[in-house]
């Protein structure tokens, strides 16, 4: 069950399986199959992918194009439904059964094209754990977590433990989400308090992704390991509630996804796991529309926020052109997404104080590359250090977990460097 789905012998025996079952279903057969059918097929699935490509896509909110060889086997599934279709009454019955599987396996194919372009399945195992909501490694409940917990021997792993935040602040109708403890936490009332680093996933998955995906528990127990069992806390975040809602961490139409993330979240955090209430010991660190979310998060709620890490994030929050943006996520609110806007939310605010991030992006992201520049520099004129890095890569989790494991260092000497003397935020009222 461990085979790649994105690359070795696997998704290229599909490859060729599937075309020779589209070129048996099409066949040779007799002369008007050949002038009328055939013409009729080709043309019948490229118009059907042209318009899959462009507008089908917009109105499902996809705002990443997809490369040209995916395309090219939707139109392959599509082209061996149209052979079923027009060759059905005249067909032998192993040919009609040749045209199910062409289309079966092209919509496979097709459907793992789009897998390895966003790199979000890396093995059979991997999809049946997502698809069966088979638990997380290492992952236990809040009972089992209590029992462990006040430990005089630091244990040799954190825990991962799923948790249900009330949406007091928010309102906003999340999924069950995912907390990190590394392993200086079970040391009871010896530990110290620890920070926290809110994760945020892209516009489709959910809170587990950066732990499947992003291997960041891995990376953070590697961390602990030389650290004495220390390590900041992690939170694995739901900033969209479901897997079609690109909320892009903003509060409006798609749901309070700030609120939930800005204030649910760090009350909770603070007062189940005493965890630490300075802002300068919590940091949001996000990939894709994650990336966007950890930079805005941060500028837009410095009294909560002082660190990110913003991997392949966008210049501001977009769910597509401007019209739909402003529709879609702020229902026509011109100041709401003013107020959402980092380039204006840094230029109103005026100098930071000890805020600080880093801007991770691939070779094959230039628009990304050049929006980091231009973050960073309006960044730096309101005091807020950062950096630019540029990693080969593309916008796929392959890229992004890597990106976070190389800035954890950086970002866990942040957290753990914060000053002493920054405010902190009030506790949770009773």
């Amino acid at each position: 069950m461990n085979v790649s789905l994105l690359g070795g012998w696997l998704p290229a025996v599909l490859d060729v399986v599937a075309v020779a079952a589209l070129v048996v279903a099409v066949g040779w057969r007799d002369r008007q199959w050949r002038v009328r059918a055939v013409p009729m097929i080709v043309g019948g699935a490229t118009l059907g992918t042209l318009i899959a490509a462009y507008p089908a896509v917009r109105l499902l909110g996809i705002t990443d194009p997809l490369p040209f060889h995916v395309w090219l086997w939707f139109g392959a599934a599509l082209a061996a439904l149209i052979v079923l279709a027009a060759g059905w009454r005249s067909a032998r019955w192993w040919r009609r059964g040749t045209a199910v599987v062409a289309i079966a396996l092209a919509t496979l194919v097709f459907a793992n094209q789009i897998n390895q372009f966003v790199g979000y399945y890396p093995t059979i195992s991997a999809a049946v754990n997502d698809w069966t909501h088979t638990p997380l490694p290492g992952q236990e409940s809040m009972a089992g977590l209590a029992h462990d917990a006040g430990t005089a021997k630091l244990p040799p792993a954190g825990r991962l433990v799923a948790v249900t935040i009330p949406p007091t602040y928010s309102g906003f109708r999340h999924r069950q989400e995912l907390v990190y403890l590394p392993p200086i936490w079970f040391r009871g009332r010896h530990r110290p308090t620890l920070p926290v680093v809110e994760m945020v996933g892209g516009e489709r998955g959910g809170p587990g992704d950066w732990v499947r995906l992003g291997n960041a528990v891995q990376v953070s127990d590697d961390y602990a390991h030389s650290h004495h069992g220390y390590a900041p806390i992690l939170v694995f975040t739901d900033s969209i509630a479901r897997f079609n809602n690109d909320t892009e961490c903003v509060n409006g139409p798609r749901g309070n996804s700030a609120d939930h993330l800005d204030q649910d979240i760090p009350h909770f955090i603070e007062h189940t796991f005493d965890a630490s209430r300075n802002p300068a010991q919590w940091a949001v660190a996000g990939f894709s529309m994650g990336g966007t979310c950890a930079l805005d998060l941060v500028v837009e709620h410095p009294s909560t926020f002082t660190h990110f890490v913003d991997i392949s994030g966008d210049l501001a929050p977009n769910s597509g052109d401007p019209a739909q943006t402003l529709a879609d996520l702020y229902g026509g609110n011109v100041a709401a997404e003013h107020a959402n806007e980092p380039l204006l939310v840094m230029h109103a605010h005026g100098r930071y104080r000890g805020v600080s991030g880093l801007f991770l992006t691939s070779t094959a992201e230039p628009r990304h590359q050049h929006e980091a520049e231009e973050l960073s520099q309006a960044a730096a004129k309101v005091d807020i250090w950062s950096q630019v890095e540029v990693s080969p890569g593309s916008h796929v989790w392959q890229f992004a977990g890597p990106a976070f494991a190389t800035a954890y260092p950086w970002l866990a000497n942040q957290l753990t460097a914060a000053p002493a003397h920054r405010e902190a935020r009030s506790p949770k009222p009773a």
